[in-house]
């Protein structure tokens, strides 16, 4: 995985096939201490003990369509490797909480890449799914809350190039309004 978009969203489909009606996506930077924290909650069917210990099993998958479950491994991989930690927590019938912890200026760090293309092809793949995305820096905090705009659109189109437009170049302007890294 390129980007830690890439990373996102890899993860969010699990939180998709685990049934979840509400996804967050949270990024927290803080220069001072050199971290960059990705959390992904959902309130999906969770997963068992047994499971939750196979999760970073790059051998181990639940899905039936293929033998090998790579997201998790490599989200683990990449943010070790810059000095971070990765956990996962879980919970049968309550959801699953992915923290991935990377040192925020490391060389290694992916770049954030296109979060604002993930988040609204999720979003629109999916409107029947809450998408909360959280970024908060020394500089600012913004959050975009799919519940909050499709009440806002009422009943327009997502699927209008202005409004995927809007949205897009909304979030844009304020990651770079929090100078959010890149």
């Amino acid at each position: 995985m390129k980007t830690i978009s890439d990373h996102v969203l890899d993860i969010v489909q699990n939180s998709v096939s685990a049934k979840a009606t509400l996804i967050e996506i949270i990024v927290e930077e803080d220069k001072k201490s050199n971290l960059y924290n990705l959390t992904i909650n959902d309130n999906g069917c969770g997963m068992s003990r047994e499971v939750l210990e196979q999760a970073v099993n790059p051998f181990f998958t639940s899905r039936t369509t293929r033998k090998v479950g790579l997201g998790l491994p490599l989200l683990k991989q990449n943010a070790e490797a810059t000095g971070g930690s990765f956990k996962i927590n879980s919970e049968p019938g309550k959801g699953t909480e992915v923290k991935a912890v990377f040192q925020l200026g490391h060389l290694d760090r992916p770049p954030m890449g296109d979060i604002w293309n993930t988040w609204f092809l999720n979003l629109l793949s999916h409107p029947e799914i809450r998408w909360i995305y959280r970024h908060s820096t020394e500089v600012g905090f913004f959050e975009m809350d799919s519940a909050e705009l499709l009440t806002m659109l009422e009943g327009v189109s997502l699927q209008q190039k202005e409004i995927k437009q809007a949205i897009i170049d909304m979030i844009k302007n304020n990651l770079d309004e929090i100078e959010a890294s890149k």
